[in-house]
């Protein structure tokens, strides 16, 4: 019955031997030696290879695409230029005359609360320097962000005139029939002497819609 016994034993004296050199190794020193021959094949089998006078380029990741809507924002720039036109069939206005304008369905008392100042001036756009063209794409920009900052009452400096070819005040009659034809505009008025006077207008936008 001993002999099994010994058997086993003879088995794990290998075993044994081998978990004795690994204690008495230092730690850190290969197990076994790279062979002179191991050696001299990697050497044989990298000798062909040039190191790289350049890095490789790093493959930056491509930006993420912008969460806003830009086509769509260009096309409503596109709308708001072309729903403006200088062609519009009113009489012209002399240099003194106030720029008056109630949109149909409103309050008769609007028209007198907006000449008293009753509502406070929240935006303000200066037309100052500014050809038709520019002028144009100016309001129309402007009315725009105002209704969708729910900015009810501003006010828009189109100028005396005084510095133009004819001293007389270009972009008014065009600054009235740019905004009568805008559906967000309410009612303007001439702005009171503190606000501007002859050289600019108040305008009532409306609410933005919820």
């Amino acid at each position: 019955m001993a002999r099994p016994k010994t058997l086993l034993a003879d088995q794990l004296k290998p075993l044994a031997r081998t978990l004795k050199a690994a204690k008495a190794r230092p730690v850190g020193q290969p197990a076994k030696p790279v062979a002179d021959d191991e050696a001299a094949l990697f050497r044989k089998a990298v000798a062909d290879v040039q190191p790289l006078k350049h890095p490789l380029p790093f493959p930056h990741p491509s930006p993420a695409a912008s969460p806003w809507p830009q086509q769509h924002l260009h096309d409503e720039g596109l709308v708001m230029h072309d729903a403006m036109t200088d062609f519009w069939p009113w009489d012209e206005i002399e240099s003194g005359e106030e720029l008056l304008y109630l949109r149909a369905g409103q309050k008769l008392d609007t028209m007198k609360k907006l000449r008293r100042g009753h509502w406070v001036v929240q935006a303000h756009l200066d037309l100052h320097g500014l050809n038709t063209d520019e002028a144009r794409a100016a309001v129309g920009a402007f009315v725009h962000d105002c209704v969708q900052q729910d900015r009810r009452c501003v006010r828009i400096v189109h100028g005396k005139g005084l510095g133009s070819r004819n001293k007389e005040p270009v972009l008014k009659n065009k600054l009235r029939n740019w905004l009568v034809q805008r559906e967000e505009v309410q009612a303007f008025c001439q702005a009171r002497q503190v606000d501007g006077g002859a050289g600019a207008v108040i305008v009532l936008l409306r609410g933005r819609k919820r």
